[in-house]
């Protein structure tokens, strides 16, 4: 049951109406407001929140507050208050639809702050929620009205206590949790756009930063930690956003060196567009989110964002399917795509073993786990010859728990010698695999200067011998015989 759901139960709110004339009616102040309207859900969403997580009264929490003297007029979304009488300020929040750009939740940010430090309406808190992704700041008389860095909080306080340090514990009362597939799709695409940033980086480059920033995220939640102990890739109460860049930076650097076939430069975000990047995914359990949810919620997001840029390294999946359907590989084969690119083959395979652990073993148990965990660690490999495409598909191994380290930038075309001695995974060995999976990119035209190993390859010599055949026909036109 949501808090909205469990206001309505108690007799706090009433919903009337149905379609775009819905409309709610926040009982204590005698308020109503068309619920239809996208932004109203949200904040009648925080508003039951502010009710039975942080336990303010609900005669206390005021709705569409007029700010009083302020040119032009305004008006505050939620308003807690310290008094019965509803005149002294306590925070002053401003609610916006999820997925709002950026520069919208700045916008937001300046309109609160307005609004929260105005001299006859002056409260201790000031705070944005548009959907998951929120900010609070901390305007008691430690900070002046101009502050937007040093008093940012981890989360506003609960009945009118001290801001926590951190607002997510390990079995706490606030605990990160799994998501629904739209709920994390929005996410990766809020963070996406945080990170694009209006074109300051390509969608490829973009999605790098992100596959970094969740190869962070997914570390910290499995990270050991005792109950009630904070998670580190959150939002810390009076940190600067240089501080906290600081501590996504250095776990980072901390869990490259444990797995450097993962990545191997620094992540390549300023310190604003990080704080903005955690404060989209900090309340998120990737770890705990349903595999087909993350599947799905990858996939949509990938096929979505990348198929002008990479749209050759994205086969249909629903031949994917069927060629893994066809081939049905099993726990104890050796399965291989050679150019793997995204990794939707490997990712099938996957899926179809974990979907075959069902029928031996209970899911959740030990053993339902290791058959199909092995399998992805131990007997799953890919190749991909685009450095930047094989991070993407490593990110999606790791997202479906693990086998990433089985996945290579390489081009599979290589003398084995090369792909032995220069790949760090001694996995990849002649004659081995059981089953090949792959849908190798075509049309390209590759010199055999560039490739000296084609002519290795029977197929090879041919293009060889029939590029030979052209140029010589080309030549001679030019010279004036017929070749």
């Amino acid at each position: 049951m949501t808090f909205l759901e469990r206001a309505i139960k108690d007799g706090h709110c009433l919903l009337s109406g149905e379609g775009n004339k819905q409309k709610i009616t926040y009982v204590a102040v005698n308020q109503t407001e068309r619920y239809s309207d996208p932004e109203e859900q949200v904040r009648a969403e925080y508003w039951a929140e502010l009710i039975y997580r942080y336990g303010y009264e609900p005669a206390r929490i005021g709705v569409e507050v007029t700010v009083p003297d302020r040119t032009p007029s305004d008006r505050a979304d939620l308003v807690v208050f310290k008094d019965d009488a509803r005149k002294t300020p306590y925070a002053v929040i401003e609610c916006k639809r999820d997925g709002i750009t950026d520069a919208e939740f700045n916008q937001a940010v300046e309109q609160a702050c307005g609004n929260g430090t105005w001299a006859k309406f002056r409260a201790t808190f000031v705070g944005v929620v548009a959907g998951r992704t929120r900010r609070f700041l901390d305007f008691s008389a430690k900070y002046g009205v101009l502050e937007r860095e040093a008093n940012i909080v981890a989360d506003l306080p609960s009945q009118y206590g001290k801001p926590e340090e951190f607002k997510y514990h390990k079995g706490g009362s606030i605990d990160i949790q799994p998501v629904s597939k739209e709920d994390l799709i929005a996410a990766i695409k809020k963070c996406h756009q945080t990170l694009w940033g209006g074109g300051q980086l390509s969608p490829p480059a973009a999605f790098g930063e992100l596959c970094k920033v969740i190869f962070v995220k997914i570390s910290d939640e499995q990270a050991r930690r005792k109950k009630g102990e904070p998670y580190e890739f959150q939002t810390k109460t009076h940190e600067p956003s240089r501080r906290l860049a600081e501590r996504i930076r250095a776990l980072y650097e901390s869990e490259k060196s444990k797995d450097p076939d993962v990545f191997s430069d620094t992540i390549k975000i300023d310190d604003q567009k990080l704080r903005t990047v955690v404060a989209h995914l900090e309340g998120i359990n990737l770890s705990k989110t349903d595999l087909d949810t993350k599947g799905v919620a990858f996939e949509q997001f990938m096929d979505g964002f990348f198929k002008g840029d990479f749209g050759q390294y994205f086969t249909p999946r629903e031949i994917i399917a069927f060629a893994v359907e066809m081939m049905g590989p099993k726990s104890d084969d050796l399965v291989l795509d050679p150019a793997c690119g995204s990794g939707g083959f490997l990712l099938y395979a996957l899926d179809k073993v974990r979907k075959e652990a069902g029928d031996y073993w209970e899911k959740g148990t030990d053993e339902h786990f290791r058959y199909w965990h092995d399998f992805a660690q131990k007997r799953l490999y890919g190749m991909e010859i685009n450095e930047e495409i094989a991070r993407v598909a490593k990110m999606n191994m790791i997202v479906h728990d693990d086998g990433h380290t089985n996945v290579a930038g390489f081009d599979a075309l290589e003398r084995f010698e090369r792909i032995r001695t220069q790949t760090s995974n001694n996995g990849f060995k002649a004659d081995q695999f059981d089953i090949v999976l792959t849908n190798p990119p075509f049309g390209s035209q590759v010199a055999l200067a560039e490739r000296p190993y084609l002519a290795d390859y029977e197929l090879g010599r041919q293009a060889g011998r029939q590029a030979g055949r052209q140029a010589g026909r080309q030549a001679g036109r030019q010279a004036g015989y017929s070749a």
